[in-house]
């Protein structure tokens, strides 16, 4: 018999206010985050790939930021949450030029960060072999990976 575990219902910045400060917030809440994960830093990483989007598309830079409102409603203090910025209007085929990236790794790397947050994660790095360094370094040091589809 197979056992099915229920999915954490996609989140909305809309869905912020819904409950009371304090309030549980199960339908928000994953059954794979532990307490190792809030005893370290939440990373929300911003990035979008050329001027022009930075420039055109400010909703999705608004809707990047605000994963820092995501993370405190998971139940990170607001101290722990750090966003990572500095790769606004930067490629994502290599991480060469992205100090932000750079970054990123790095604390992974000192067992620092217990979940990063993206908007979608795929946009992390256009590079398989980038995006398979971060997955193999979280999987190393536990760190969990939430975009807004879970």
């Amino acid at each position: 018999m197979s056992k099915t575990t229920a999915k954490p219902k996609p989140w909305n910045a809309s869905d912020r206010n819904t409950q009371s400060p304090g309030q549980a917030l199960p339908n928000l809440l994953s059954p794979k985050l532990k307490k190792i994960h809030f005893d370290r830093l939440a990373i929300v990483y911003v990035r979008q790939s050329s001027p022009h989007q930075v420039r055109e598309h400010r909703e999705s830079t608004a809707l990047q930021y605000a994963l820092v409102d995501r993370a405190i409603d998971l139940g990170f203090n607001a101290n722990q949450v750090t966003v990572i910025d500095e790769d606004q209007a930067q490629s994502g085929t290599s991480i060469i030029a992205r100090t932000g990236f750079q970054r990123l790794l790095a604390e992974v790397s000192n067992d620092k960060v217990g979940l990063i947050l993206g908007i979608e994660m795929s946009r992390l790095a256009r590079s398989c072999k980038d995006w398979h360094a971060l997955l193999e370094i979280c999987a190393i040091y536990q760190t969990l990976l939430l975009d807004t589809d879970g």
